[in-house]
């Protein structure tokens, strides 16, 4: 297809990764360029599609990020963040923009990607669907309004198999109220509860879930004496970041180096880069 993306998939065997290949197959002014996998892997020369459960598609799946490099290409990572900050160092070696959509980096990690990001174009998030930033948003705007006369608590439930807890959006939204009341989520978040005592005026609380299959779901409430109020955003399925991602795709394929987020992408930042996620 004339001026697609081509878009190189890592983790293509994950969820997320297999989620991404199948949704290009129905999105328009992408193609799939490559497609890798850990190496030493049962699905290492497969086809890509196969692997993905849509069908032959041509790509094979290889354990190198830079194999299938070149020009109009733009990686898409959702792996883990052992890998993520490799495949980051190969994209800031070829010049090839990335999308990442790991989470449960640590500050080192973090660090790093954003370093490497000043040579090569790079979003980073930790949830890419529509949904969840205009989230962000909208908590910030309720912890405003509301002050310090409401608690915070952020609770999130996904799937059995999620390695990291809280989830990456639990933090975001944890820090974007913590941000609009002045306080430094690392001074005042507290992840999970137990013994005896009442809480903290200015805690904000983090609540993780781990059940089954569940997508992904998010509940940001706001408790006052008398009354409350709860954002929530729930995912259906793993479609929802699929899609985010394939849209930040195409358009940090033509960015400038730097590090962006999903509100640079949505047109809800300021212009310029955005802090690390």
């Amino acid at each position: 297809m004339k001026n697609s993306v081509g878009l190189i998939v890592c983790g293509v065997g994950g969820r997320m990764g297999s989620a991404v290949v199948r949704l290009i197959q129905d999105a328009s002014g992408v193609v799939l360029a490559g497609a890798t996998d850990r190496a030493g892997g049962p699905r290492i020369g497969q086809d890509a599609g196969e692997v993905a459960g849509v069908g032959q598609l041509g790509v094979a799946v290889v354990d190198r990020v830079d194999a299938p490099a070149g020009e109009g290409r733009v990686i898409v990572d959702f792996t883990t963040p052992e890998a993520s900050v490799a495949h980051m160092k190969a994209a800031a070696k070829t010049r090839i923009p990335i999308v990442i959509g790991t989470t449960g980096f640590n500050a080192g990690q973090l660090r790093r990607i954003r370093a490497l990001a000043a040579r090569t174009p790079t979003v980073l998030a930790p949830n890419m669907s529509l949904g969840v930033n205009l989230l962000l948003d909208l908590v910030g705007q309720v912890a405003r309004g509301l002050g310090d006369a409401y608690d915070v608590e952020v609770v999130e439930a996904h799937h059995r198999f999620k390695k990291d807890a809280p989830s990456g959006t639990a933090l975001a939204l944890a820090r974007a109220a913590g941000e609009a009341l002045g306080r430094r989520l690392e001074r005042v978040g507290v992840e999970g509860r137990s013994g005896f005592g009442e809480r903290e005026k200015t805690d904000i609380g983090l609540l993780s879930v781990r059940a089954g299959d569940i997508a992904g779901e998010h509940t940001v409430m706001f408790g006052g004496i008398g009354e409350r109020i709860e954002l929530v955003h729930r995912a259906h399925s793993r479609d929802a970041f699929g899609r985010g991602a394939i849209r930040a795709a195409q358009w940090v394929a033509d960015r400038e180096p730097g590090l962006y987020g999903m509100r640079d992408v949505l047109g809800l930042g300021d212009g310029r880069v955005s802090r690390t996620p």
